[in-house]
């Protein structure tokens, strides 16, 4: 990435994360060297959000997973997921995972390398009140917020430590109550000025999406299609930041990543079966493909402006 100041937006491409190579694997390392990542997400009405994402976590090289979902919906997505650990959670009569669930979620968020947490769960109240109450178990490790679980951040004000939100504009709105198109005028702006109220990494989606941190620094991808525009695409995106974050990635350096693998992968997608049509199921193994690209052999160390800021 290019040098730039405080007020200026680092191009995320494929040059620049050549030039800021994910932590390398070893080749003779085993799952856990790997790194687990924890999937809270999923509810009865919208089981299959825990398993895009989850996929996805496992697509961009997670060696261990654990799914935590509703209770009424656990053997399905059990069944569905046969890679996966998946653990039961109590609901609230709204469907919700009830806030009783942080005792058993606890030992799983301690062995974890990185939490995802909000795809596909319903009850937005209980699900903020989840979040919140399992903010300060996540010291030490990477987390994502996405969805409803990113109602935590207002509720609380600020997080302790840095985590992840990704909201797309509507989402940002809400969070925030600031004019939504005022946001798709100017969303390095709103990632900037959220990301510093609320100590977070901020990754404000759309068709520019810029990820902003808490100490000002901010990236920019522009690209993608409109294919990437339907149901469960968000949920595969925050499971490949998960993942990525769980193989070792900083939060800001394996967003960077996530929204580009997304963002090819619909273009691989859109070339082969058209614009619009293709299913979000289908973006993990195209991420995969691109990340092979990318994650190439002839790795440089990064550069003083792009690994150094990560």
């Amino acid at each position: 990435m290019t040098a730039s100041g405080p007020a200026q937006l680092q191009r995320i491409d494929a040059g620049a994360l050549r030039a800021w190579p994910l932590p390398p694997l070893d080749g003779e390392a085993d799952k856990e060297a790997r790194g687990q990542v924890l999937v809270i997400a999923g509810s009865r009405e919208v089981p299959g959000a825990a398993v895009l994402a989850a996929t996805a976590a496992l697509r961009v090289g997670a060696g261990k997973l654990a799914i935590a979902t509703a209770a009424s919906v656990a053997v399905p997505i059990a069944l569905a997921m046969p890679e996966a650990r998946v653990i039961a959670l109590p609901e609230t009569s709204s469907g919700g995972i009830d806030t009783q669930a942080v005792r058993l979620l606890e030992h799983e968020v301690r062995s974890a390398g990185c939490v995802l947490l909000g795809p596909g769960m319903l009850d937005r109240v209980a699900t903020r009140d989840l979040a919140a109450a399992l903010a300060p178990l996540l010291a030490g490790r990477a987390a994502v917020f996405d969805a409803a679980a990113m109602d935590a951040a207002p509720f609380l004000g600020r997080f302790d430590e840095p985590v992840l939100l990704t909201p797309h504009a509507g989402e940002m709105a809400h969070l925030t109550g600031d004019d939504k198109e005022a946001i798709l005028r100017d969303p390095g702006q709103a990632a900037r000025t959220a990301a510093h109220r609320w100590n977070a990494v901020v990754a404000v989606k759309g068709p520019c999406t810029v990820v902003a941190s808490p100490d000002g620094r901010a990236w920019m991808h522009e690209g993608g299609n409109a294919g990437l525009a339907t149901s469960g695409s968000g949920d595969t995106l925050a499971g490949a930041i998960a993942g990525l974050a769980a193989r070792g990635a900083t939060l800001e350096q394996a967003c960077a990543w996530g929204v580009l693998l997304h963002a090819q992968a619909g273009e691989r997608l859109a070339a082969r079966l058209g614009p619009v049509g293709y299913l979000a199921r289908e973006l993990p193994l195209e991420m995969l493909a691109v990340l092979r690209g990318l994650d190439a052999p002839e790795r440089r160390e990064p550069s003083e402006d792009a690994g150094a800021h990560g």
